[in-house]
């Protein structure tokens, strides 16, 4: 089993530097809860992670299946609770792809590859939430 790590270091207010993978990026609160609204708020960034985790997977499966995307695009929407803690209680992800002559057959193995056998954190989401995921051609 291997791990991994990140740090956050508290700048002011409501900032926070965090330290991923030797880049930086700075997460802060909107000022109407005392933040500056510097950077991202962290309860995304969530989503950013499952957006970017299934989008890397897709991407190399339609190059080994030599599938010619001119775009693609990974949109996640979450549905948040009312009561606290504000929890994602679901996750829909759609991929959004554009090009010529699109297999669909092919998009779907990959993306089904994705949900199912590759995304770590979609495996890990899947343990909370509920996911579900469309596919669009532009």
């Amino acid at each position: 089993m291997s791990q991994q790590e990140i740090k956050i270091d508290w700048l002011e207010n409501m900032a926070f530097k965090a330290h991923v993978d030797g880049h930086e990026i700075i997460l802060d609160a909107t000022e109407a809860v005392g933040g500056e609204n510097r950077g991202p708020r962290p309860k995304p960034l969530a989503m950013v992670a499952l957006a970017g985790c299934t989008g890397m997977d897709v991407v190399s499966i339609l190059k080994k299946m030599r599938v010619n995307v001119e775009g693609f695009s990974v949109r996640v929407i979450g549905t948040i609770t009312e009561e606290h803690p504000k929890i994602y209680s679901g996750m829909h992800v759609i991929y959004e792809f554009r090009g010529r002559n699109l297999p669909m057959d092919k998009l779907e193995k990959a993306v089904q590859l994705s949900e199912e056998r590759y995304c770590g954190i979609s495996a890990t989401f899947r343990k909370a939430m509920e996911i579900s995921s469309e596919i669009r051609i532009i």
